[in-house]
């Protein structure tokens, strides 16, 4: 055994900014401060996700999908065509890059579900959710990576300049953008496995491991949800889904779901809090993330960081002017806005939440 061996240490960076005056922002930004963070990741995995980035169909739903094999196009597109109105079909517009020579057909589909199809009950959004969840599962080769309404999710394997490079970030103006470069640990890296991962207008970007994935999964598929995509970002969107979406949580009490305190910080607090909270660890427990974790997610509101209980990985964040930054990194805020007026690193478990203004 060589006992010189010297661990590469790295890990997985994230960063992400919104603009709560709804100012759109070149995707070039983004591409810089990700950029900076190229050695946290090792060339497996890399993405982008923006909101804003399409007004003219802002009423659309834009499906983003991947084809590993172009034969299966077709019977996603008949899929489709029977449950909606398709407004409009093209290619993601991509760049040759050297480093990228082989890729999926990416295909964007925008898109409104057919009003006789939502009967009884069914709310589109759900409808919505059943169709991803049926492509990703049933019909091998396709892949929905993207399904919401003026947003989208661009990612592939491959470092964070080539990734954006090959999907032409810079065209693209958004006024919440997250980011992500991969370091995969136990599980492969491959186009569907980057991140950001999405469900509707949700985007999860992570550095970390969820040590509770399998019970996190056992319990999302009691709700219907299907993970297939090799990873266990996958049950951090999906969760958050069936949180705020279905069960119509706030987003701080579903971040305390998430990231619960500890029981022995839960009976130091007074009565109300503490009950409130034991409520929800006694409920929620499933649904609860172990593991170290830093955690971006954006929504057609608003961009949430949240870390886990210990602060196991590193979040900081800056603001300046109307716009919030959050990275893994300062160095990765600065490279963007060199004078914040505040820096900060958010306390274990403590989410900063900024919503978008009316």
């Amino acid at each position: 055994m060589n006992h010189n061996y010297q661990k590469d240490i790295s890990g997985c960076g994230l960063t992400g900014l919104i603009s709560r005056k709804r100012r759109r922002v070149s995707g070039s930004h983004i591409v810089k401060s990700l950029c900076l963070m190229t050695d946290r990741g090792n060339g497996l995995g890399a993405g982008y996700a923006a909101y804003g980035i399409y007004p003219e169909f802002k009423d659309f739903y834009a499906f983003h999908i991947m084809y590993d094999e172009p034969s299966v196009r077709r019977t996603v597109e008949e899929v489709l065509k029977a449950s909606y109105h398709i407004e409009k079909i093209e290619e993601i517009p991509t760049s040759p890059v050297k480093t990228i020579p082989i890729s999926p057909l990416l295909v964007r589909y925008f898109v409104q579900p057919l009003k006789e199809k939502l009967v009884g009950d069914v709310l589109e959004s759900d409808f919505v959710v059943s169709t991803v969840m049926r492509v990703n599962s049933e019909i091998e080769g396709a892949y929905i990576f993207s399904s919401g309404k003026n947003m989208g999710a661009f990612k592939g394997v491959g470092n964070p300049c080539d990734i954006a490079e090959f999907f032409r970030m810079e065209e693209y103006e958004g006024y919440i953008w997250t980011a992500h470069t991969r370091f995969p640990t136990n599980t492969p890296g491959w186009w569907g496995g980057a991140h950001p991962f999405t469900l509707l207008d949700w985007s999860i970007v992570h550095n970390g491991e969820i040590s509770s994935y399998g019970i996190n999964k056992r319990y999302l598929e009691m709700y219907g949800y299907k993970l297939t995509l090799l990873t266990d970002t996958e049950v951090a969107a999906y969760l958050l889904d069936l949180l705020i979406r279905r069960h119509g949580l706030s987003i701080p009490v579903a971040c305390s779901a998430l990231a619960s305190p500890f029981w022995k910080n839960i009976d130091r607090m007074d009565e109300g809090e503490r009950e409130a909270l034991t409520a929800l660890r006694l409920t929620y427990g499933s649904a609860l993330l172990n593991g170290p974790f830093s955690i971006l997610f954006g929504h057609s509101n608003g961009l949430v960081g949240i870390n886990d209980r210990i602060k196991l990985r590193p979040l900081v964040a800056a603001i300046k002017d109307d716009i919030t930054y959050m990275a893994s990194e300062e160095s990765a805020i600065r490279a963007i806005c060199p004078a914040p007026e505040k820096v900060w690193a958010p306390r274990a478990g403590d989410p900063v939440i900024v919503d978008l203004e009316e």
